[in-house]
Formats: structure tokens, C-alpha cells, sequence
């Protein structure tokens, strides 16, 4: 039961963490979203439930997320954090026209992105968004090519470039099912996601050089899909933190180890209008990150 009293305060900053916890599948994750580190995050849940009289995070290995009380808390965080950032875009805010072309990756899409868009998109209904989605490597070109005005998009954490604005880091693991015996005799079989998945092209180089190959069994544009396959024991897969799951074994030591990864908003150097501009600042104010000067002037 929420317990609190009419003198108790329920601090912004700890319902985004909480918030965070919701978007990101847990605590680890949530810091690293939002800049700071695991007990910070813990240190503000923990206020929440001192003010609240209950526990919020079930904090059982497997299980669910939440409590009851924190399932219906999150439910209320997510309109109060987002009708407090509304107020502070809105007052004040110069009218803006104009369009943006925006590419994300499908891991984009499934962050704060997209809700991010859909508060930019009410505040500012002079300006049109036009998205596009598909893996990075096809972003980024899109971006070269000037079909674009922002990528959302990842990259390997050492390719990140002075004008991206660094949202998050998240891990790149080997998977496979629980129960599927690999054959290192044989070719390797492999789950990508595309030709141009930029973790095949990694994980294909990198394995050549081990002395082993691959055999695509499966293509699949959506990270369900690579999900399902893996799941199914039709082979190993390549898969960000984001997507890896409880019922599927992480491979340690057997290949090589794969390369940290970022999330970035890169803005194409010939699309500096106010409307990007704003943009890229309420992304990382979401994402409470100091705005890059190369990417939003």
C-alpha cells in the first residue's frame, strides 16, 4: 500500500530513476542511462520508498521488476516526469517551423526516443519529424548521404566522433539458448541481423582470425527476431545488454571479446536549423547530459 502523507514529497529526480528502472529492465542499466552510478540510482529508490512507506523493486534474481506498489508508482512517474520536463520546454520556448529527417536504429526506437519525440512533436506542431528506421551502418550512410538531418543510432564506443552526443553505453555479448551444444569442429552457426549489421562484420573479421567461420542460418532485420532464433537453439548470436535475457547463456571466453557500444545523436553538419537544435537539447536533457556544443550550434 502507498503510505505517504499529504507533507510527504516525492522528488523528480527519484521518480526519473525510477522511470529509468522501468525503461531500462533494472538498476544497472538505469545508471548507465542516466550518468551516475548504481548506488546513486539505489540511494534515490530507496528514498522513494521511505517516503512512501513500501517497496518498490521486487529485488528477486528472475523475477519480476517491480512490487504491486512499484508497478503503479512507475505508472505515475512516467506522466509526472514527463509533464514536469513538458513545463520547463514549454514556457518560454521560442515557436519554431521548419522539418527534421531522422534516422534510428530499432534499439533507439524502443528507448526514450521514442517518447522524447512524441513530447518534442506537442510542444513544437509548426515542425514536422519524418523518421526512417534500419541498422546503423545504413543510418550513418543515410546521414553521409544528406538524406538525413539526425542519426540515432549505435556505434562502437572507440568510433564515437567529436560532434556525437553520447547518450548511453551499453555491453555486446555472444549468445546462445541454454541448452545448445556448439561444434567448434564445425562452421559456427550464426544469427545477424542484415549484410550491413556492424556486429556481424566485427564478429565475422574477429572470428576469421581465431581460425573458425560462420554459417548464416538465419536474417532477421529485428532484434525479436534474433531473440526468437536464439531462443530456439538455431545458433549463436551477437546481442547488446538491452536484448539479452535471462533464458539465454551468455558465452564467455570462447570468443573474442566483443567491444563496448554507444548510443549517439549525430546531426549532419549541413542541418543546423533551430528545429535540430532543439531537438538534440531535449534528447540529452532527458538524458541529463550536458548539451554538445558541436551538436546542437
Amino acid at each position: 500500500m502507498l503510505g505517504a502523507t499529504l507533507a510527504e514529497r516525492l522528488e523528480i529526480d527519484s521518480m526519473r530513476a525510477l522511470c529509468a528502472i522501468g525503461t531500462s529492465g533494472g538498476v544497472t542499466n538505469a545508471a548507465r542511462q542516466l550518468g551516475v552510478s548504481q548506488s546513486a540510482v539505489s540511494h534515490k529508490i530507496k528514498r522513494l520508498e521511505r517516503a512512501l512507506d513500501c517497496t518498490l523493486l521486487a529485488r528477486q534474481s528472475g523475477g519480476p521488476l517491480f512490487t504491486d506498489a512499484g508497478k503503479r508508482l512507475h505508472d505515475y512517474a512516467l506522466r509526472i516526469v514527463n509533464l514536469h520536463d513538458e513545463a520547463l520546454s514549454d514556457l518560454g520556448k521560442k515557436t519554431l517551423n521548419g522539418a527534421i529527417r531522422l534516422g534510428m536504429t530499432e534499439d533507439a526506437t524502443t528507448s526514450n526516443i521514442a517518447r522524447i519525440l512524441g513530447r518534442f512533436t506537442r510542444l513544437h506542431p509548426s515542425v514536422s519529424v519524418r523518421t526512417r528506421n534500419s541498422q546503423s551502418l545504413n543510418v550513418q550512410a543515410w546521414l553521409q548521404a544528406d538524406e538525413l538531418d539526425l542519426a540515432m543510432m549505435q556505434v562502437f564506443t572507440t568510433d564515437i566522433q567529436p560532434q556525437d552526443q553520447a547518450l548511453f553505453d551499453d555491453t555486446l555479448h555472444w549468445v546462445k539458448s541454454k541448452d545448445y551444444e556448439l561444434d567448434l569442429a564445425r562452421p559456427i552457426p550464426f544469427l545477424s541481423f542484415d549484410t550491413n549489421c556492424f556486429y556481424r562484420k566485427w564478429g565475422c573479421s574477429e572470428v576469421l582470425q581465431e581460425g573458425q567461420s560462420f554459417e548464416k542460418v538465419l536474417e532477421c532485420p529485428s532484434a525479436a527476431g534474433i531473440q526468437s532464433g536464439v531462443r530456439s537453439g538455431l545458433g549463436i548470436a551477437l546481442l547488446n545488454g538491452m536484448h539479452v535475457t535471462d533464458d539465454m547463456h551468455v558465452i564467455r571466453n570462447m570468443f573474442p571479446l566483443p567491444p563496448s557500444i554507444t548510443f549517439v545523436a549525430r546531426v549532419n553538419p549541413k542541418s543546423r536549423s533551430a528545429p535540430v537544435k532543439a531537438l538534440v537539447t531535449e534528447i540529452a536533457r532527458e538524458f541529463r547530459l550536458p548539451t554538445s556544443l558541436s551538436a546542437a550550434e
